[in-house]
């Protein structure tokens, strides 16, 4: 079944020599970064003198985490929490690293707790929804993967 131009079953791992990355590493990668991304906003709230505004802080981590995501997915394959677990982010295509269009895609949940008020609850719901779409897909690839034109993340 192809939706937008994303033929999850189309995707031959075996062929390619590409292992998905299961939704467990991945989950461990995105704690990793999250514990990165924790420190330097806290950092940033410390420096700017504005730890006590939620607001703040909610732009903080929402920017810091899809700017820091994209940042390492386009120029490296990877951010640091997904190398540490052996893991790269493929583009949608060749296979190579993905596009910046691609990352910010497939980021873009990220900037959720940007939005006053409902922010965290739709970045909560984005979560599952693509936890739920990667344990159910043969290939491992959510929502968020399909939305950016079928990047992949995989075992190196």
């Amino acid at each position: 079944m192809t939706t937008g131009g994303f033929d999850p079953l189309s995707t031959n791992y075996a062929a390619s020599g590409r292992v998905p990355g299961g939704l467990l590493a991945r989950w461990l990668a995105r704690v990793i970064d999250g514990i990165l991304i924790a420190i330097v906003s806290v950092l940033l709230a410390f420096v700017t003198d504005s730890l006590d505004s939620i607001w703040v802080t909610g732009l903080f981590t929402g920017l810091l985490t899809f700017v820091y995501c994209v940042a390492f997915e386009v120029t490296q394959g990877w951010t640091p929490g997904k190398k540490v677990l052996g893991l790269s982010v493929h583009g949608a295509g060749d296979g190579g690293k993905p596009t910046l269009r691609q990352s910010a895609i497939r980021n873009a949940f990220t900037l959720l707790p940007i939005i006053p008020l409902i922010g965290g609850l739709l970045g909560v719901i984005a979560i599952l929804v693509i936890a739920v779409t990667i344990n159910s897909s043969a290939t491992k690839q959510g929502k968020h993967d399909e939305l950016a034109g079928g990047t992949q993340v995989v075992k190196n």
